[in-house]
């Protein structure tokens, strides 16, 4: 072999085309690791296989660069440069070049489409596009023995989705949305779409005793790959570092860039007591399927009260304590002290423990708006919490709440909009954004998310009722009746319930809404006696309607029976007091009704929740219509018309001039010429 002089090296790099050859070395390999990592996984070849590749390619790049500078491409073949006369060398070598610079460019190009595919999102059939560092956790298989071990299951998804939602760089679709799917569905693509995302994490938990067996899989629902999966076999104490572990391994694969602070919060452990960690994953998992003051909202606070009572040192269930009874505080059936005080206790020891966790921080939260009703504290609150939990809908859910109690209607509006881009099949919140759109009387918006509820839970009679409540306000009560067939005396919710029985007053069926609800006081278990009083109330107006006047008072009687003792113990609770106007109306005691109806109003002003305020007016005028003070009454329902809010009158919506028109609440009304404009005015 030719020797070469040092400072001749180069430029014989170049003339023997080396270069070339490593640029071309670079790009080829790069693509074809890049195309492995796609393809390997769709097969389900295993990663070493894909390391191997990286291996060989990294080992063959010297013997590439021997092989260029040793041997060149002939018509006759390779040939070694030495053998080659200088003449022909260069023919050779500048032919060499040029197909090495073909190559260079082709895989380059190459490598460019993989980069914009690779960066470019997928879209949903409605065009709006997905990110790539998306994932929907579906609900864990349950695989023990013993099946009451379902909430062990949920309670470890949820636990994940917790920890992933805390990493910024990723999009993960909220519990509510994805519970109620199957734990390993076959339609994998179609959910991803339906969710919004481009990965989707199946598992399965298996425990026994002390023992936890959890597997996790996650698939790039595009082409239905796996990307990563693992097993993990662990002692009920050890189940925190696996849900961190599987949290961390998620934001590898989906290549998540994780903060300092970020992978601290992922291996916080909440308690060291794996019995006290069973009881607050069994209070999750009822809560989760409670409704106000049902059996499994009691199981969930013996659960949480039992984590605590095990470790009371655990903020995290001590927080979800404090959600409960001040949820249940807010729901208006038990505004007492004791309720009150729980809430507040339990919120204290959270602080204590963690002030600065989100979790304490949205007990805060909750308590601030739902006991205290200090808004502007609250969405300073949840503002910060935002921040901490990018990815949880939580916030963005009770901001909108906030803003629709301030009268902020459009930033409500945006709020929930964005709670629904992180959680899009909760059904909470589509019902609280629709909720929304029909306070503002926009009734064709709110029937689009009502649908999409519906789509959920097919034919569901609970949100056909409240989709008939939309109709009933346009005036068209042929559909609303067809929406409200499958309503009868055992229908489990009292408010949809008198859905139905406002349908019948609206089509001036008193016989049968009078049956309905006598039958519903002596067929029907009530939850408490806050609905039982409610439901006698309107027994009473609905025979004081029909001309029963002696039938409407005895009912009276019993409705104050039950009420007034529970208003004693709740004198600052409206609800209560507004019934009671109500009731005190069809006794034919003035001078108590308007006390009442006022000292509503009074207890929850407009300008503190413009949310329910208005509502409050509303009844305030109907005691005012029933008593002849009309002037009073038609200067409210003139204001009102132009008002968002909330009715209860009515079940969901505001006063519309539909409503005005059919309803025999204000037939006293119809002979003023100011009242028959209500009637006649076009819908805002």
């Amino acid at each position: 072999m030719r020797t070469v002089a040092p400072k001749n090296f180069f430029a014989e790099l170049k003339r023997r085309n080396v270069y070339r050859a490593a640029v071309a070395y670079g790009v080829v390999p790069w693509f074809l690791t890049q195309l492995t990592t796609q393809v390997f996984p769709f097969f389900e070849i295993p990663n070493s296989a894909v390391r191997f590749v990286v291996i060989a390619l990294a080992v063959g790049f010297p013997i590439a660069m021997l092989l260029a500078w040793v041997y060149e491409f002939t018509p006759e073949g390779i040939v070694r440069t030495e053998d080659l006369q200088p003449a022909q060398a260069r023919s050779v070598q500048r032919a060499t070049g040029r197909i090495l610079d073909f190559i260079i460019i082709g895989a380059l190009l190459m490598v460019i489409a993989m980069l914009v595919v690779g960066r470019l999102p997928f879209y949903r059939q409605t065009g709006e596009s997905i990110s790539q560092k998306s994932i929907a956790v579906l609900p864990f298989e349950n695989r023990s023995e013993d099946k009451a071990n379902a909430y062990f299951a949920d309670g470890i998804q949820d636990e994940i989705l917790t920890r992933l939602s805390k990493i910024a760089d990723l999009k993960v679709i909220s519990r509510t949305s994805t519970r109620h799917y199957k734990s390993a569905p076959e339609n994998l693509p179609e959910i991803a779409r339906q969710l919004g995302v481009a990965h989707i994490l199946e598992g399965s938990v298996q425990k026994s005793g002390d023992a936890v067996r959890v597997n996790v899989q996650l698939i790039k629902a595009a082409n239905d790959s796996h990307l990563w999966a693992e097993t993990y076999d662990r002692k009920l104490t050890d189940i925190f570092s696996v849900e961190s572990e599987i949290a961390k391994g998620i934001a590898e694969s989906l290549q998540a860039k994780l903060t300092s602070h970020e992978e601290q919060a992922l291996a916080v452990k909440p308690t060291n007591n794996p019995e006290a960690y069973d009881a607050y994953l069994r209070g999750l998992a009822f809560w989760d399927r409670g409704v106000f003051f049902d059996a499994e909202t009691k199981t969930a606070i013996d659960s949480y009260e039992r984590a605590v009572q095990i470790d009371p040192d655990f903020a995290l269930a001590w927080a979800q304590l404090s959600r409960v009874h001040a949820h249940l505080y807010n729901a208006g059936a038990d505004k007492t002290a004791t309720r009150r005080d729980a809430a507040k206790s339990a919120l204290d020891n959270a602080q204590r423990l963690q002030p600065n966790s989100p979790e304490t921080l949205l007990a805060l939260g909750y308590y601030q708006s739902s006991v205290l009703r200090d808004y502007g504290l609250a969405k300073t609150t949840f503002q910060h919490v935002s921040k901490m939990l990018p990815s949880s809908s939580e916030a963005p859910m009770a901001l909108g709440r906030i803003a629709r109690r301030e009268g902020h209607w459009d930033q409500s509006i945006a709020y929930q909009e964005q709670a629904l881009g992180l959680d899009p099949r909760n059904v909470e919140l589509l019902n609280d954004t629709a909720g929304t759109y029909a306070d503002l009387r926009q009734f064709p918006k709110a029937l689009k998310l009502y649908d999409r509820v519906l789509d959920i839970f097919p034919d569901d009679p609970s949100e056909l009722a409240i989709k008939a409540v939309m109709y009933q306000a346009q005036g068209n009560l042929e559909q609303a009746a067809k929406l409200l067939s499958e309503i009868t005396v055992q229908t489990p919710y009292e408010f949809i319930f008198l859905i139905k029985v406002t349908q019948l007053r609206l089509e001036r069926n008193y016989t049968e809404a009078v049956r309905l609800l006598q039958a519903r006081q002596t067929q029907f278990h009530f939850a408490s006696e806050i609905e039982k009083g409610i439901n006698q109330v309107w027994l009473a107006l609905l025979q004081h309607l029909a001309g029963d006047a002696a039938g409407a008072k005895a009912i009276a009687e019993q409705a104050r029976d039950t009420l007034e003792p529970l208003h004693k113990d709740q004198q600052d609770n409206a609800l209560f007091a507004a019934n009671l106007s109500l009731n005190y109306a069809v006794l034919g005691n003035k001078e108590l009704a308007l006390k009442e109806a006022e000292r509503a109003v009074t207890l929850l002003p407009s300008a503190k929740d413009q949310l329910t305020g208005p509502d409050l007016e509303e009844n305030l005028a109907l005691i005012q219509t029933m008593f002849g003070e009309n002037s009073h009454a038609i200067s409210t329902l003139t204001r009102l018309l132009q008002t968002p809010y909330q009715s209860s009158v009515y079940g969901v919506t505001p006063i519309t001039p539909a409503l005005l028109r059919l309803d025999p609440f204000w037939d006293p009304l119809r002979s003023d010429p100011a009242f028959q404009k209500l009637c006649e005015e076009k819908q805002p």
